[in-house]
């Protein structure tokens, strides 16, 4: 990985995607952005996509879906203290900058206007944590159903009781270039892929499901046939466990978390809540917490947008920062928040490159990316054994979380109960209800098996869904109200 350095080549394919095609050159973009600051704003920028889409579904033996698409355009916002003005356009000419960039004066404010735009373009490069494939060219249509024919093949050999097999697998090119109004300019080619399973058993009349998946940014060659038989396995095996499930009691109770997806309940439980913008309006339950204990000792979690490959990095974020690995809680303490440009100079704190958008059509806000804890000193086997009566959650479903307050809702789709320091059934209906800040300060065992998720997760936030990686390793968390159906 090489760091800070600009990747001349990115930038070339942006451009000749982006710019070229359209009569577009850095003297047309400075006087768009130029035009802006007539207007007396304090920041603007434009932002070109460009992003080809694909997805194959296969079921009950055969692929029935097959989509395409192709969506390229700009966004232009400017920004003038804390308000923003934004308009967007499908069609990249400069007579569709200039009408994007005149829909933005309704937040000039009367005065002088000190900022200038810049007089020249700067190249700004990220890092190179993946390598700009499109993943959608690495195996042709046919190669494509066979790979999904053969994990529904692998899936179905592992148990007679498998009744039915799910299984799509979903690419992206995304190729963006960011121009900003202090001169940076900045692309990333972003490449994406995803397999995705569902099997279904069937027993004495009992259907149960098991899902599993995962993916990153790469080519369809990841998907090696090791790894769809790890997916196989896994499905065929949560579907099995849930088939002898019994209903999971209720009340408060020791919960041990396994490795890795569970971190989904610290992105929502406290990811959403360490977000700039919701800090800076005061909405947050860690809102004007900076340096307080908001945790147990030894819980230390942070953002990382720079892991190499991983389904929520990025080489620049949607507003051409560099992407950084930023610690938010470091044992115990409140350190800081994920932030864009505004409200990082709202709250004159430092850019954290959290800057993210669905796409071109929407406005960039503090979003994050790889969020996990970091692992402790205890051996997993050690957790287990020191919970006399308890839950083992294992893997979870869906999950919702109220910002204002931290109170959370999470759905276990794989769990067991803990007797005496043993796993011994499996249960299901297994719900954790809580409130985020709580949980973190009953946190009283750490493991030392950090894991990251697979590569599945996707984040919603104000109507835009972006991809996310979560993890953590195995917790011990005390006194945690488990909602049930026994």
């Amino acid at each position: 990985m090489k760091p800070f350095e600009p990747n001349l080549s990115t930038l070339a394919v942006a451009r000749d995607i982006l710019l070229t095609p359209f009569g577009l050159d850095e003297g047309k973009l400075l006087k768009t952005l130029g035009s802006m600051f007539t207007h007396k704003v304090d920041y603007a920028d434009l932002y070109f996509q460009f992003t080809k889409n694909e997805g194959w579904s296969l079921e009950e033996g055969i692929v029935k879906t097959g989509s395409f698409s192709i969506d390229q355009g700009v966004g232009v916002r400017a920004v003038s203290g804390d308000k923003t003005a934004f308009s967007y356009s499908d069609e990249i000419s400069e007579a569709a900058l200039m009408d994007a960039a005149s829909a933005t004066r309704t937040i000039a404010r009367a005065g002088a206007g000190k900022i200038k735009v810049a007089g020249a373009m700067n190249q700004v490069g990220g890092r190179s944590l993946y390598l700009p494939h499109d993943p959608l060219v690495s195996l042709d249509a046919t190669a494509k159903v066979k790979l999904l024919e053969r994990i529904e093949k692998m899936a179905r050999a592992k148990d007679p009781r498998v009744v039915q097999v799910m299984a799509s697998l979903a690419g992206e090119y995304d190729v963006v270039l960011v121009v900003r109004s202090d001169g940076v300019l900045a692309a990333d080619i972003r490449p994406l892929v995803r397999v995705s399973l569902t099997a279904i058993v069937e027993q004495n009349g009992r259907r149960e499901m098991g899902s599993s998946g995962g993916g990153g940014r790469y080519d369809y060659g990841y998907f090696s046939d090791t790894l769809l038989e790890e997916y196989a396995t896994e499905a065929v095996k949560s579907a099995l466990v849930n088939l002898d499930a019994r209903p999971a009691p209720a009340g408060p109770m020791t919960v041990v978390l396994g490795p890795g997806w569970p971190g989904i309940l610290l992105h929502e439980a406290i990811g959403h809540g360490l977000e700039g913008d919701f800090n800076r309006k005061g909405s947050s339950t860690f809102s004007g917490r900076i340096g307080e204990r908001v945790a147990a000792k030894g819980v230390t979690v942070v953002d990382d947008g720079t892991l190499a490959d991983r389904r929520g990095s990025l080489n620049i974020d949607d507003e051409g920062n560099p992407t950084q690995c930023t610690t938010l809680i470091e044992d115990g303490i409140l350190k800081g928040y994920i932030q864009d440009t505004m409200n990082a100079r709202l709250m004159k704190m430092p850019v954290t490159g959290n800057a993210r958008r669905e796409s071109f059509a929407h406005l960039p806000m503090p979003r994050m990316t790889n969020t996990y804890m970091l692992g402790g000193d205890k051996d997993p086997g050690e957790i287990l054994a020191s919970v006399k009566n308890g839950l083992y959650a294992v893997n979870f479903g869906g999950g919702q979380v109220d910002i204002t307050n931290g109170k959370f809702v999470f759905s276990a789709s794989e769990a067991y109960m803990i007797e005496n320091g043993k796993i011994t059934y499996p249960v299901k209906g297994a719900t954790l209800i809580g409130n985020g800040p709580e949980v973190l300060n009953r946190v009283s065992m750490i493991g030392n098996d950090m894991k990251l998720d697979p590569g599945v997760g996707v984040c919603g936030k104000e109507g835009q869904s972006v991809p996310v990686g979560v993890g953590q390793p195995t917790l011990r968390i005390d006194g945690v109200t488990v909602g049930g159906t026994a």
